[in-house]
């Protein structure tokens, strides 16, 4: 049975104030170390996708690696890292994005998706879009497919989904947490 959203945020913490004053830190760690609760929320996506066809997921540095590779190993699918800037140890391609102090990076292997294969991305969290909009722009670029971007936390008053509805990209959220 798919975890209820009530015992999805009793499983979340919220920390205040980190990692600045005002925002409240979403934090999955807890939901991580809780082997129903991460099974549950593991199952829900795979169940999502089972007969979408998915070749790759995709998972963005940190914890979507953690969330991505257990979901690509239940849908028998490869699993790609994108990660943060200078981390991969071969041939690379990269994108730049805004952030609200300034400007970050992620970065994918070149030979990580083959043209037209189906790729699921997917992060623990969406919130202005920005770090799964640049992923896409590399999936994009290496001529990948992306069916949806998956989420386990949206913080819908960010924009981030919206963000990706304007790019195309079809996403999905288990929860969300108005406000940040």
């Amino acid at each position: 049975m798919p975890p209820s959203a009530d015992r999805l945020r009793e499983l979340i913490r919220t920390i205040p104030d980190y990692p600045k004053p005002g925002i409240l830190f979403r934090d999955i760690t807890t939901l991580l170390k809780d082997p129903d609760g991460f099974r549950e929320t593991v199952d829900v996506l795979v169940a999502r996708h089972a007969r979408s066809g998915v070749n790759k997921v995709a998972g963005i540095e940190a914890r979507g690696f953690i969330l991505g590779g257990a979901v690509a190993h239940g849908l028998g699918a490869g699993f790609v890292p994108v990660r943060k800037r200078g981390k991969l140890p071969f041939e690379i391609m990269g994108h730049d994005y805004e952030l609200e102090y300034g400007t970050d990076r992620v970065e994918m292997h070149l030979d990580a998706i083959e043209p037209g294969e189906r790729v699921l991305l997917v992060d623990d969290l969406i919130a202005t879009g920005g770090t799964a909009e640049a992923a896409v722009t590399l999936i994009d670029r290496a001529g990948g497919d992306v069916i949806e971007a998956c989420f386990v936390i949206d913080l819908p008053d960010l924009g981030g989904r919206q963000r990706l509805d304007r790019r195309g990209v079809a996403s999905h959220a288990l929860i969300a947490f108005p406000g940040h």
